[in-house]
């Protein structure tokens, strides 16, 4: 799996990627003789269903494709071989009348496996069957592993051990794990597979949102969902053992289709332990050398996991300064900078902190977000800025040592939520690191809060976590409810500023 991507893209099939979908399909089916797709198919395809082809590019090149067309459920024989179900190529059994999006093909380079971008291409098919208003999606899946197990196990007992997890099947047990449901087994289906002994399996996904003789419209995403991870602050062996803890959270949270992943302040202290023969500023400094091997995974995990990762903060030495930093890391595997502006008295004088200088709202493929770390919460201006560039959720990964500290943070995270019209996240750090200076004890309670409208919680809190345990929050947010709250609140924070006698702006 490749280290070094900068950017991950999904966008409909062009006919000009032929040369390099051609290229990764031969990759990709290596046990297969010749792979079946010429340019000519390629183009009646996207002549026929242009919007029902997918490829998904690493850096620009092509690394995977998906490919469908639609028919009609109710006139399809379940017992078709692919030839059949394709037109023996010509794709005149594509109905845009049809009622099922049938899947012909996915498939991704091997090299790019593991970045689980199948999923991603699987994703975009489900999304596409529900703006059409289809009732689902099927397709014939291959069984590669099936030749070494067919002496002693009938193609049933083989998917059904696949499905209990005695048998990995490379293809049916990715199908599996995407939500589909195997329907009936196919025999003859695709002759040259010789792997699955010409057997596959008829798979189905159900669209819940399916509504007959209607169609829906599309809709952009106004539902965005959080994870905060509570972090427990516990001394590690080393760098390795910091990624394998936040690999563990990434996955957990991602595994509830999250948007974005929040983590606390200064996540990577419990390093500061391998540091303690050192005086706090020297101790710090090196501490900072970290942050950008720890950036890079975290950008690896958001393009692995598909998910938005807001990385806490680290401090960094940037032109000899000690400063401290987050990354924003989107899953399109594009990463931006977000600084503390304000240093606490204590980090400027224990550590020789100094404040950034760069406050930016983020386009996320969620709206715009923006990031407060810590005590920068505390200064009203920050979030109103913020909010002026139309800032629909606010993200502060806090960290504090005494529960007054902590007060501080959570008052004021629902203030800016009131004041901004927006929600505001905060996550921070539990526990204790013994003898790291200026790190001892952690105290928090992650949250989720929202201004204090009707359409809201009463008492402006969405989701709020255990107090000083190491867990995670999941929270729903509902973006039209801003929109709605902007024009018809009760009391409109942001309309109703007296612009004529004041006005806040950036040096």
């Amino acid at each position: 799996m490749p280290k070094d991507i900068q950017k991950i893209e999904l966008r409909n099939l062009q006919l000009s990627d032929y040369r390099e979908i051609k290229a990764s399909m031969i990759e990709a089916y290596s046990d297969i003789e010749e792979p079946q797709w010429k340019e000519e198919e390629i183009r009646i395809l996207l002549e026929k269903f242009p919007e029902g082809q997918f490829v998904i590019l690493a850096d620009g090149k092509v690394v995977g494709s998906a490919l469908a067309i639609i028919v009609s459920y109710a006139s399809l024989d379940e017992n078709h071989s692919y030839d059949e179900i394709t037109g023996h190529y010509t794709f005149d059994t594509h109905n845009p009348d049809g009622d099922v999006l049938y899947g012909i093909d996915v498939f991704v380079h091997p090299e790019y496996r593991g970045l689980r971008l199948g999923r991603r291409l699987y994703d975009a098919r489900k999304e596409l069957c529900e703006r059409l208003n289809l009732r689902g999606i099927l397709f014939g899946g291959r069984i590669p592993n099936y030749r070494k197990f067919a002496d002693e196990l009938t193609p049933r007992e083989y998917i059904q051990k696949v499905r209990r997890k005695e048998i990995y099947d490379p293809v049916l047990s990715f199908q599996l794990s995407n939500d589909f449901h195997a329907k009936k087994i196919l025999k003859g289906y695709l002759p040259e597979d010789e792997s699955s002994l010409e057997y596959a399996v008829m798979l189905e996904w159900d669209n819940i949102y399916y509504q007959k003789q209607q169609k829906l419209e599309a809709l952009t995403k106004q539902v965005v969902r959080l994870g905060l991870v509570q972090w427990q602050m516990r001394p590690f062996s080393g760098l390795d053992a910091l990624f394998g803890q936040l690999e563990f959270f990434v996955d957990a949270v991602s595994a509830y289709q999250t948007d974005f992943v929040l983590f606390p302040e200064l996540f990577n202290a419990p390093l500061l332990a391998g540091l303690d023969n050192l005086y706090e500023a020297e101790a710090i400094r090196g501490l900072a050398e970290y942050t950008e091997p720890i950036r890079n995974k975290l950008r690896e995990f958001a393009i692995s996991y598909n998910v938005n990762i807001i990385g806490g903060s680290m401090p960094f030495i940037r032109e000899g300064r000690l400063v401290n930093i987050g990354f924003l890391c989107r899953r399109d595997g594009t990463t931006e900078s977000y600084e503390k502006l304000h240093v606490t008295p204590n980090e400027a004088s224990h550590w020789g902190m100094e404040g950034g200088n760069k406050l930016t709202a983020f386009d996320t493929d969620c709206g715009k977000v923006g990031v407060l770390i810590g005590y920068d919460a505390e200064f009203p201006e920050l979030s109103r800025l913020l909010a002026e560039e139309e800032v629909q959720i606010l993200f502060v990964p806090f960290h504090t040592n005494t529960q007054n500290e902590f007060i501080r943070i959570q008052l004021c995270g629902r203030a800016r939520a009131i004041e901004n019209e927006c929600y505001v996240a905060i996550a921070g750090s539990v526990g204790n690191l013994p003898k790291v200076s200026n790190m001892d004890i952690q105290v928090a309670q992650s949250a989720v809060f929202t201004p204090a409208d009707f359409a809201f919680p009463g008492n402006g809190v969405l989701a709020e976590a255990p107090p000083n345990t190491e867990t995670t929050l999941i929270a729903e947010l509902d973006l039209d409810l801003l929109k709605h709250l902007h024009s018809y609140g009760s009391l409109r924070n942001l309309q109703g500023r007296r612009t004529d006698l004041f006005e806040l702006r950036k040096k």
